[in-house]
């Protein structure tokens, strides 16, 4: 909806990851420096690790784009809630090895080992990046060290790079893991952006989108951004979407503090997080309520209206 009252090429906040919305943060560039290095030594394991939604699986697109797929297989497993057998499979499927249920494990390994023979044979080295490391089980995280012993001739051929959220850093140290650990050549974690960045990273994500300073965005507007988000890259990607889809709705070009905190406050609600406030609005007077709740339906009114408003605008064009 904002993207053409705006002006926008694309959307610049889709939560989806995007290679071409890369931006190179001070620690986000040191976390690919770590995945570079892990990479160079053909080896092992390399560690990422990050709150939810800080950008670690932004870092493997932005990874993707750089290798040259003649020269690396890489596979991808999401989902990790599964048995160290299903992890194989998983594993085995993205690299494009048949791993149909019910074919027993030992095949499965032959297979993985034939495979990775193929990619020897044509100078090829094998990636395998598992991301939400923290919810798979010892015996998952015992498949994936097994694998990584794989040797070709005598050379390893398979690389693992882990992706997880902090709770997997206590998870690795555990001692019955010392095996696994040995074997990590790398490993960062990748906190939020500063206040500076914040600002930076959604200008960047702007221009890429086609911004032509429409609107504009006081400075005080990127200092609720960060203050709202904890400069979390997914939370300024959401917040960003319903500050400009506010904006666009009440046809305003230039993004003030006072939006962003609306937005905020609206977002906070819209997912469940203002039981708080309303408890605490529940404890002033009968009339402060009634001004509150005929404030939020108004305005509520005014937005669908104006949403009407584009909506048939756009209808009507040819």
């Amino acid at each position: 909806m904002y993207q053409g009252f705006y002006g926008f090429e694309t959307i610049p906040f889709l939560l989806t990851p995007d290679s071409r919305f890369f931006f190179g943060s001070a620690g986000h560039s040191r976390a690919i420096a770590h995945l570079v290095y892990g990479l160079a030594q053909q080896e092992g394991f390399v560690v990422i690790t990050g709150d939810v939604g800080a950008g670690k699986t932004t870092l493997v697109e932005q990874l993707r784009t750089q290798l040259d797929p003649a020269a690396y297989a890489l596979a991808r497993v999401v989902t990790t809630q599964v048995n160290g057998d299903d992890l194989l499979r998983l594993a085995l499927a993205d690299f494009g090895v048949d791993a149909e249920p019910g074919i027993d494990k030992a095949t499965l390994l032959r297979r993985f080992e034939a495979f990775m023979r193929t990619c020897r044979a044509a100078d090829r080295r094998c990636v395998l990046v598992v991301d939400e490391v923290q919810a798979l089980s010892l015996a998952a995280l015992e498949e994936l060290r097994m694998l990584s012993n794989v040797t070709v001739d005598g050379s390893a051929c398979l690389q693992i790079v882990l992706l997880g959220q902090p709770q997997f850093r206590p998870t690795l140290a555990r001692a019955d893991l010392e095996q696994l650990r040995q074997r990590v050549l790398a490993s960062y974690h990748l906190g939020p952006l500063d206040a500076a960045e914040t600002r930076r990273y959604v200008e960047h994500r702007l221009r890429v989108a086609g911004w032509r300073e429409d609107p504009a965005w006081d400075t005080a507007a990127f200092d609720a951004l960060h203050r709202h988000t904890g400069g979390i890259p997914r939370r300024i990607n959401t917040l960003c979407g319903r500050v400009l889809l506010y904006g666009a709705l009440e046809e305003a070009h230039r993004i003030t503090a006072a939006m962003v905190d609306l937005a905020a406050g609206e977002l906070a609600q819209d997912l469940g997080l203002g039981a708080a406030a309303v408890a605490a609005a529940e404890a002033g007077s009968a009339l402060q309520r009634i001004d509150a709740l005929e404030d939020t339906v108004a305005r509520h009114d005014r937005v669908m209206r104006r949403l009407l408003d584009l909506l048939n605008a756009m209808q009507e064009r040819p």
